[in-house]
């Protein structure tokens, strides 16, 4: 099977792509495909849902990490480090990550460097599955992962607020596809429902009304298990999996695996 790359981005944060990507990283790690993360964030969040902060800034501070590898070049399977669980590996970002854009701004064809850096280990199939977790911008980087990416998933809060600036998303989207004609809207993930709020119900149906939008029919309750695991420095999965948010990303990952 040809590597897939998948992107999570919104430009609004708080939409819970960091919790979606670590999620279903171990949710398909679970299911004997092996993943790769990049953590593609100057905050490091993907990175601390694995590792504690302690390692996290000992990668921020050394070769492995994402800005060193965007910014000097070189190989990138030096850069990925496992987690304890079996099939899942991860790129750690770096703090430096801040200064991302000043860096791609003098590189030649630097919409494209995400993908020639990532092209060893799709090429070689080493992965059944990229997972990137995008920062909360429109801007050039993010161009780059998207620009290296075969899939963006879209997770959306179900707030009053959460469909905010989805409609600059979309245009980005529409850009973006002008250097990378194959990148696919998977989906849109409905994140932090709480079924008991009329707005998530008025977030499900405009989005379900939007033509050409497809939204995932797992959506992912508000559960505490989240926050603890995230004070673990785990997936939730890994943390408690009898947990509802474990569930719903074990179901959310099996919708997914169909799609593709």
């Amino acid at each position: 099977m040809k590597t897939k790359v998948i992107c999570f981005a919104n430009n609004k944060g708080g939409s819970g792509k960091t919790t979606t990507c670590a999620s279903l990283a171990y949710a398909f790690g679970e299911r004997g495909k092996k993943v790769l993360m990049i953590d593609g964030d100057m905050q490091l969040n993907l990175t601390l849902s694995y590792f504690n902060e302690d390692e996290a800034l000992e990668f921020a501070k050394s070769d492995r990490n994402l800005y060193n590898l965007v910014k000097n070049g070189g190989n990138v399977k030096d850069c990925i480090v496992k987690t304890r669980y079996e099939n899942v590996d991860l790129i750690p970002s770096s703090t430096l990550m801040s200064s991302i854009e000043f860096e791609l701004f003098t590189k030649w064809q630097r919409e494209s460097i995400m993908r020639k850096t990532l092209s060893p280990i799709v090429e070689e199939g080493i992965y059944d599955y990229v997972l990137i977790d995008a920062p909360p911008t429109l801007g050039c980087w993010v161009m780059n992962l998207l620009v290296a990416s075969d899939y963006i998933a879209l997770p959306v809060e179900a707030s009053p607020w959460g469909l905010f600036g989805l409609a600059n998303m979309f245009e980005f989207i529409e850009s973006v596809r002008e250097i990378n004609p194959d990148l696919s809207l998977l989906g849109v993930i409905v994140t932090k429902v709480d079924g008991r709020k009329n707005y998530f119900k008025q977030t499900l149906e405009t989005l379900r009304s939007t033509e050409g939008i497809r939204v995932f029919d797992q959506v992912i309750h508000t559960d505490s298990s989240v926050e603890w695991a995230q004070d673990d420095s785990k997936p939730v999965g890994g943390y408690k999996k009898s947990s509802r948010s474990a569930g719903e990303y074990a179901a959310l990952a099996d919708e997914i695996l169909n799609k593709i």
